[in-house]
């Protein structure tokens, strides 16, 4: 994800830009960039591929002294990473202009550009909007004005921050499908792609909207919503310290990373989504044309990020027809494996330095995989520089062992890769992929509904107060689910768990089932639920005590022997992120009553880096 930070003050600006970068730049950096209004009355910038103290060291050489300017950290989209493709980009030399996101339809806007005498000097798509704008600046004098008629022009997913020579006292910016924030200050202004960027500056905030575009100046605001009428947003006070280094309101630090989840979860799905498809490029500058030569998919990870993969490969499969195999990343390296034709190497780690998924991942770059994809949460780790394709999944620190948000987001990344290649390949109905994406937007929401039920849940994990042991059940996608819940409940409370596909309890799981065994089952709505109500049957036979999951529509009900938690119906797909919630917060629950290290439980650590 690109880092947006800009700055409208009475002081000097350059160091408060730099450390919004530094701030942002666990999302991911190939370059940085800075511009400045400088008190010589000119536009200025500087450019830097790599960190952002690459930027840092070339400022101390040759400052940038100014009141305004607009900084950015790029993670590439359109254009390798690059000085020349670095942003901020410029328009002659009186415009300048970051951008988030992917302008869909820049290659048609850069004809038209080139065609009024327009030269590039990058491969972005950004570049095309600084010039888009120069040129309307001709017919509208005022910035703003300028700046609602490019935006009517631009398809695709952007968060913008412009400045002007020529209009020096203000700061403009405009969102659509990327979030930018305000922050206020007493004589002083600034933007921000997120509230950590500024938050050694201000703790006062106001969140754009979509389709927003407003005008900052030192002493005052103003807002235009998408219909172009003038709109006042609220102002939050952000009272609580930097996300990962306080645990707040809450008693452990899984509690509140699972309770994140909505947040980070809309933050995973912000820039990469259009109208009715997801936007191909987040994964990188060549993944559409990958992507369409897709024939298999391979995919290696360790943990819970193994699970995750687990869940894909139903995806995959269902919606683009295309073979998955997932794998162990411990048990992958040391084979000799069997190559796919053109198949996508798929590697999944909330660290980014679990040492056999980078062992595998360096294994497999000889093997004549199609390209390598990282689905991961740092941006900055070695598995991330090393592959090909790239999706950070913005989960943010997770400071708890036991992963929580990192798997959600995750998943909400694997399903976005499910129909990207989908799309790609035309194997996808373009319907179906709108569908999904009207979905997706509503997952948050659906996230914080099943959050809501922690206090139902709690009450739920006093049924495990004295066991020893547990069976997880479910079918289809969701028996990875059960997967990772069973690890939770393992991890964290010292409870030995295993999982199940529902169907196999005949073949031997049966055995163990007893009154002292807790039988937690997974049951959305969907077309195996008759299949997984026979099931549960067979539990009940034998004396088992069930507690069910199930969608409200489901028709399952309380009874002797079986605890019935009614959950929010959900789309099909998005059933295996939801359901995964519930899971999390048994296990939290439990193992808070058994009075173990929740944060840090026994043996385990948060990054395996070591075989």
């Amino acid at each position: 994800m690109c880092g947006i930070v800009g700055a409208i003050a009475e002081r000097q600006v350059s160091a408060i830009l730099v450390e919004g970068l530094k701030r942002l730049e666990y999302r991911g950096y190939d370059s940085a960039g800075v511009a400045v209004y400088t008190d010589a009355g000119q536009l200025q910038r500087c450019r830097r591929t790599g960190k952002v103290v690459e930027l840092e060291q070339a400022l101390q050489a040759e400052p940038l002294v100014g009141r305004l300017g607009i900084a950015h950290t790029r993670w590439a989209t359109h254009g390798a990473p690059s000085e020349a493709n670095a942003h901020p980009h410029f328009s002659s030399t009186d415009l300048a202009v970051v951008h988030n996101g992917i302008i869909e339809n820049h290659e048609s806007l850069r004809g038209e550009l080139q065609a009024l005498g327009y030269v590039f000097s990058s491969q972005t798509d950004t570049e095309t909007i600084v010039h888009l704008l120069h040129h309307l600046l001709k017919s509208h004098a005022d910035l703003a004005d300028a700046l609602k008629a490019a935006v009517r022009q631009l398809h695709g997913a952007y968060g913008l921050a412009v400045i002007s020579a020529a209009q020096p006292d203000r700061l403009l910016a405009a969102r659509s499908g990327s979030p930018l924030v305000i922050g206020l200050g007493l004589g002083e202004n600034f933007l921000a792609s997120d509230p950590l960027a500024l938050r050694q500056v201000t703790d006062r905030f106001i969140y754009l909207e979509e389709g927003d575009i407003a005008e900052i100046r030192r002493d005052s605001l103003q807002i235009w919503d998408a219909q172009g009428q003038a709109v006042l947003r609220d102002m939050v006070q952000y009272h609580e310290q930097a996300e990962a280094a306080d645990k707040g309101e809450y008693r452990h630090y899984m509690l509140k990373e699972i309770h994140e989840q909505p947040k980070v979860v809309q933050r995973t799905l912000e820039d990469r989504l259009a109208a009715d498809h997801v936007l191909t490029q987040a994964f990188g500058p060549q993944a559409g044309e990958l992507f369409g030569r897709v024939r298999n998919v391979q995919i290696v990870a360790c943990g819970t990020s193994y699970h995750a993969g687990l869940v894909a490969r139903y995806w995959l499969e269902a919606l683009t027809g295309v073979p998955c195999q997932v794998e162990v990343a411990s048990e992958f390296r040391y084979r000799q494996v069997a190559v796919q034709p053109d198949a996508l190497f798929v590697t999944i780690s909330q660290s980014g330095e679990t040492a056999d998924t980078l062992a595998a991942l360096r294994n497999a770059k000889d093997a004549g995989y199609l390209a390598s994809l990282a689905i991961c949460n740092v941006g900055t780790s070695s598995l991330v520089r090393e592959s090909d394709l790239t999706l950070l999944t913005r989960a943010g620190p997770e400071i708890g062992v036991a992963s929580t948000k990192a798997f959600t987001t995750q998943l909400v990344g694997l399903l976005l890769l499910t129909l990207a290649i989908g799309r790609a390949r035309g194997s996808l109905p373009a319907a179906v992929e709108a569908d999904a994406v009207q979905a997706l937007r509503g997952l948050p929401g659906l996230l914080k509904q099943a959050l809501d039920m922690d206090g139902q849940i709690e009450k739920v994990a006093e049924a495990f107060a004295e066991k020893h042991h547990s069976l997880f059940l479910g079918r289809g996608e969701q028996y990875p689910v059960a997967m990772e819940g069973a690890l939770k409940l393992k991890e964290i409370s010292y409870i030995h768990a295993e999982a199940y596909p529902a169907g196999e309890l005949k073949h031997g799981p049966l055995a163990l089932v007893d009154s002292d065994m807790p039988v937690v089952t997974v049951a959305p709505n969907n077309e195996l639920l008759e299949k997984l109500k026979s099931n549960l049957q067979e539990v009940r036979a034998r004396g088992g005590q069930l507690i069910v999951f199930a969608d409200r529509d489901a028709q399952l009900e309380n009874g002797e022997g079986t605890r019935v938690i009614n959950m929010p119906h959900s789309h099909a797909l998005l059933a295996p992120i939801l359901y995964t919630v519930p899971l999390q917060l048994l296990s939290y629950h439990v193992a808070v009553l058994k009075g173990t290290d929740v944060d840090q439980p026994r043996n385990l650590a948060k990054s395996v880096t070591v075989e």
